[in-house]
């Protein structure tokens, strides 16, 4: 394969050429039926910059962190999200996921001081107090989900510290409308039933508009609890009383946009995060004993509080070493707006770009044993050293997760408060990943509880 030297400091491939596919459907039937295996197989036969067909529309699947990084961040503005992402509109709206232009730039400067650094310590709190509240609700011997029992509580973390809203009798519905949700669109994705408009009462369709109905009915519910001029210091204040320079505020569409994207995306995120790092310290525990043995030096007896965070670096590695090799959006896409370039090769107006954040994750030119979990990696500066565009589970670039330092000051208080307590017995046999929207797991996540060294 032909190498050539990156200015980043590693050798870049490029092949210019690609998996062949089928007359019609092209790589997708390949990539449906397996994508994380489909995109390390095409990253380690095809180099970093692999020509690919979706059907009709031809796209490439990028890996090197140079060609990521010119992407998302040098020539971002010849690109807007994805049609993948696109399809989401339907149930998100025109949110900070899926808005472009000033649309977005607007919701993005309304919703960014919710997530300033102060205000997410803040945030803290909340989370370490409903960590603290499951822990003392579990008992050894307890049979849970783990990642239904994860996202049960992320989702009435998220809800109270950015909307200051109770879910706790609709936490069951909302998770299943969210997986229901999410599987219906990673069907359509994964296949030509793209093709087929969403207006269309087919049957799949009939059950995608009742379940964005009732989560429509869940959120206009929160909305509408609140008084317009109430102003309890959450995010869902600031949307509602914000004006812009002609004293017009946000429409009530366009609030449930906002509240239904960071209520949906705002607890995946962490919930995934927290179930596959359960998962990883199970199957390893020389680095669930050395977790453990970090809580109780620097904790004790006592629960963890947002103040405890910086001096817990090996909780924050494991964390990052689960997003490493788990990251929730394995994959993220752009369409091209104009005729551009990614490296000097012509990438033609509409053309896709994929970028595989799974292999360039589990790369070996970046990270030594890339399949091993191995959290000590990150103890000595390699975020800092990485090639950019190398480790990005939250995106980079203006579009980056507005949410990113939220998610991990709760993934790493969680985790904390969970392990200082509890382990998760999870058993023997492996657990499979379903790549949809997200990287879940495949099956339910059944463990026993049993108590910490």
């Amino acid at each position: 394969m032909p190498r050539t030297e990156g200015p980043l400091g590693y050798e870049r491939r490029y092949t210019g050429a690609g998996p062949k596919g089928a007359l019609v459907a092209g790589t997708m039937r390949e990539y449906g039926a397996d994508p994380v295996g489909a995109m390390l197989r095409w990253r380690d036969e095809f180099g970093d910059l692999v020509p690919i067909r979706f059907g009709p529309f031809r796209a490439h699947m990028t890996y090197g962190p140079a060609e990521i990084e010119e992407v998302l961040v040098d020539r971002a503005a010849d690109y807007r999200k994805s049609f993948g992402t696109r399809m989401l509109i339907p149930l998100l709206g025109h949110g900070l996921l899926t808005a472009e232009g000033d649309q977005w730039l607007r919701h993005r400067r309304l919703a960014s001081p919710a997530f300033h650094r102060d205000r997410v310590a803040g945030y803290g709190r909340t989370m370490a107090q409903y960590a603290q509240e499951a822990v003392e609700a579990w008992t050894d011997g307890d049979s849970v989900d783990v990642h239904e029992d994860l996202t049960e509580l992320t989702l009435r973390i998220v809800a109270r510290t950015l909307f200051d809203a109770d879910v706790t009798p609709r936490i069951e519905e909302v998770a299943r409308l969210g997986t229901e949700v999410q599987d219906f669109y990673y069907g359509r994705f994964a296949s030509l039933r793209f093709l087929i408009p969403t207006w269309l009462p087919t049957p799949g369709n009939r059950r995608l508009a009742r379940a964005i109905q009732r989560l429509d009915e869940i959120v206009y519910g929160i909305i509408r609890e609140r008084r317009p001029d109430e102003d309890r210091g959450d995010l869902l204040s600031m949307l509602l009383l914000a004006r812009d320079e002609n004293g017009v505020g946000m429409s009530e569409r366009q609030i449930r946009d906002e509240v239904m994207t960071l209520l949906l995306a705002g607890h995946e995120t962490t919930a995934l995060a927290l179930t596959w790092a359960f998962v990883l310290l199970d199957r390893n525990p020389e680095a669930r004993g050395r977790l453990e043995a970090e809580l109780g030096a620097v904790l004790g007896d006592r629960p963890p509080s947002p103040d405890d965070v910086p001096a817990l670096p090996y909780a924050q590695a494991v964390i990052n070493e689960t997003l490493r090799l788990y990251p929730p959006a394995y994959v993220t896409g752009r369409e091209a707006v104009r005729n551009t370039v990614i490296r000097g090769l012509p990438i033609p107006n509409r053309h896709i770009v994929l970028i595989s954040i799974y292999a360039t994750h589990r790369d070996p030119r970046f990270f030594p044993e890339p399949d091993a979990f191995r959290p000590e990696r990150w103890l000595d500066g390699l975020e800092k050293r990485l090639p950019r565009g190398a480790f990005i589970p939250f995106g980079m670039g203006s579009r980056k997760c507005i949410g990113a330092a939220f998610a991990m000051m709760e993934a790493t208080l969680l985790l904390a408060t969970i392990a200082r307590r509890w382990r998760f017995d999870l058993g023997a046999g492996e657990v499979p990943t379903h790549p949809s929207i997200t990287l879940r797991p495949a099956f339910a996540v059944p463990g026993r509880i049993r108590p910490a060294a």
